[in-house]
């Protein structure tokens, strides 16, 4: 059963304060389009949502096996939601595989909406489920509501007029299940038909068809006696703005956007597609307008030579990537460091080593980020904290970038790269200016490339400026006139001059802060990047259970903010949570000389709250 705040049906509607619904099938059924209308209409309805779309790891699974099953996850409320939710209080199922995959997570007591058409003798089989045990009619799911229906046979008969063929017709269900949801949480369908009607422009028995499964599903539920309740989740109450729905990949192209507007610098990316880093460079080829260059290059090492040449010549030079990318970027940040010239890299984490799970989670980049190059080679690293947050990341990368002259690394993962929350629009006037180190006109003053200022930082010429003819390259530098050194003392100057502008960085970020929790607390977690949502819901139930937790989150690791070793020096119990084996904890245990324990999770999937909330339970017990 879906939990009611006051237990109150309202003309036929319980309402509810949260929900969770995961749609699920065969990779090829559309779930991923379902979900993110339903979340799109969800969020312009007003409710608080965060999303998990979560793809099969094999660009092809064999059709209707447990490895082709492609989900999408939303948790929607009127209250504070902060993670895609534990367990679902729904499940679409269309097809023996999808139930089989992810009844686990489903609440005793939860909706099972079924397509009796996909738990036929070969989908049983596909999904190695015996075929005299076939879940809808073996008992199996007595604990649970489950609402059969013949989803596949009803959509084709909903489209039948329109002409099209067997398969095209079978594809429009992830419609008809879709418009059944909407009818069950009482939303509106203007804003998926007009989404139809622009996708299929061309394609006008598509769009038909599409709109019509999409109806035939919401007259279905309404009619068809299924479902013998609805349920309504009112809208949140938000600071006053414009919204819409933003998944991290969106949120840090327009921050990169929005970087470029407040420079006064064309943007330029330099990348080679890779999951799950792609849509990015998917988003900016759409900005052209906004003086955005996108090039997708033959291969990772030439993305990024071009972003950096980019750079040189006086534009904000960016690369996308994901793990294995970054190791074949490695040398080139090298380049990057050593030419001291603002560059951002981008890298979207996933599941490794090598090509490990492309469309899995993972925050296991971070030792790579910090050290993963060859020689003293130091970079800033930053790191988003959720969807909407990738806006404001991106363009404080940027800004350090720029003004610190600097190569920046932008450590975001895929679940906040394909998650999606509400985001509010921001003006570019709202975000703090940016003061690129680039000279472009004449001056009667030599130009030394590396003269410093305060921060260590020097100004970039860019080529054909008259009076400031100069030549970098890879190799060392001697200290204020760029001229090629192999003596030793400046070598070693030159790396401790690099590293210290990078440590001066810490004067120009904010200070750390609690989340929740202060300094008098008994115990402490520590968290980075996308377990924000998991961590912060944690320790509210714990406080709630009268257990006092503080939280600290960081969103820049390198430099850590200066007062941190200040914060964590208070407490005698330090827990550090993170999606890898443990390589935060590492550097607070180095940098503090903290006894911190590590909660960890390698499983491709996010932390769910009770992971992280029973295990600081059982430890402070």
């Amino acid at each position: 059963m879906l939990r009611k705040s006051k237990d109150e049906v309202l003309q036929g509607k319980s309402r509810v304060k949260h929900v969770v619904v995961k749609f699920a099938g065969d990779s090829g059924d559309g779930v991923q389009l379902s979900g993110t209308q339903f979340a799109d209409t969800t969020a312009l309805f007003g409710n608080n949502i965060a999303t998990f779309p979560d793809f099969p790891a094999e660009i092809r699974a064999p059709i209707g096996t447990v490895p082709g099953v492609s989900g999408y996850q939303i948790h929607f409320g009127s209250q504070e939601v902060l993670t895609a939710g534990d367990q679902y209080d729904v499940l679409v199922a269309l097809n023996a595989a999808a139930l089989k995959t992810n009844l686990a997570q489903l609440k005793k007591g939860g909706m099972i909406i079924a397509n009796r058409d996909g738990f036929d003798s070969k989908n049983l089989r596909l999904a190695k489920i015996d075929e005299n045990d076939n879940p809808l009619t073996n008992g199996s799911l007595d604990a649970y509501t489950v609402h059969e229906a013949d989803i596949t046979k009803l959509t084709k008969e909903a489209v039948r007029e329109f002409g099209l063929g067997n398969k095209e017709a079978e594809r429009c269900k992830n419609m008809f299940v879709l418009g059944m949801v909407y009818w069950l949480f009482d939303r509106n369908m203007d804003n998926t038909i007009a989404f139809i009607e622009k996708r299929f422009a061309r394609q006008e028995p598509l769009a038909k068809a599409n709109i019509r499964a999409l109806k035939a599903g919401y007259n279905f539920g309404e009619t068809s006696e299924l479902f013998s309740n609805r349920y309504e989740v009112i809208p949140a109450e938000s600071p006053k703005g414009v919204y819409r729905s933003m998944n991290g990949n969106q949120a840090t192209a327009l921050g990169l956007m929005a970087a470029s507007i407040q420079s006064g610098l064309p943007l330029f990316l330099g990348s080679y597609p890779i999951t799950p880093a792609s849509d990015i460079l998917h988003e900016l080829s759409r900005h052209k307008g906004f003086e955005v260059m996108s090039f997708q290059a033959e291969d990772e090492i030439a993305g990024i030579c071009a972003a950096i040449g980019a750079a040189y010549g006086g534009r904000i030079g960016v690369t996308t990537s994901s793990g294995p990318g970054i190791a074949l970027k490695a040398e080139a940040i090298g380049l990057a460091t050593m030419l001291e010239l603002p560059l951002v890299i981008c890298n979207i984490q996933r599941g490794g080593p090598s090509t490990g799970l492309p469309t899995k989670t993972e925050q296991s980049d971070l030792m790579q980020a910090l050290y993963g190059r060859n020689g003293e080679c130091p970079v800033v690293v930053v790191a988003p904290s959720t969807p909407s947050d990738c806006y404001e990341m991106a363009y404080n990368a940027v800004k350090i970038a720029l003004e610190h002259t600097v190569p920046v690394m932008f450590l975001s993962d895929g679940y906040l790269g394909n998650g999606a929350e509400p985001w509010r629009i921001m003006n570019v006037e709202e975000l703090p200016p940016i003061h690129p180190h680039v000279i472009t006109e004449a001056s009667e003053e030599p130009y030394l490339p590396y003269h410093r200022e305060d921060n260590l930082s020097r100004y970039h010429a860019v080529p054909g400026t008259p009076g400031h003819e100069h030549r970098i390259g890879g190799l060392e530098k001697e200290n204020i006139t760029g001229n090629i050194s192999y003596d030793p003392a400046n070598h070693e100057l030159m790396v401790k001059l690099r590293a210290q502008k990078v440590e001066n960085v810490a004067n120009d970020i904010p200070l750390q802060a609690f989340e929740n929790g202060n300094e008098h607390s008994k115990a402490l977690v520590i968290g980075w990047g996308s377990t924000y949502g998991s961590i912060t819901t944690a320790v509210k139930e714990l406080r709630e259970e009268g257990m006092d937790v503080a939280q600290l989150h960081l969103k820049y690791i390198s430099p850590l903010p200066k007062n941190l070793g200040g914060l964590i020096s208070h407490f005698d119990k330090v827990f550090v949570a993170e999606l890898n084996n443990g390589q935060l904890i590492r550097l607070i245990r180095d940098k503090f000389q903290v006894n911190a324990a590590g909660i960890n999770k390698i499983q491709g999937q996010p932390f769910q709250v009770a992971e992280i909330r029973d295990t600081i339970k059982h430890a402070l017990m």
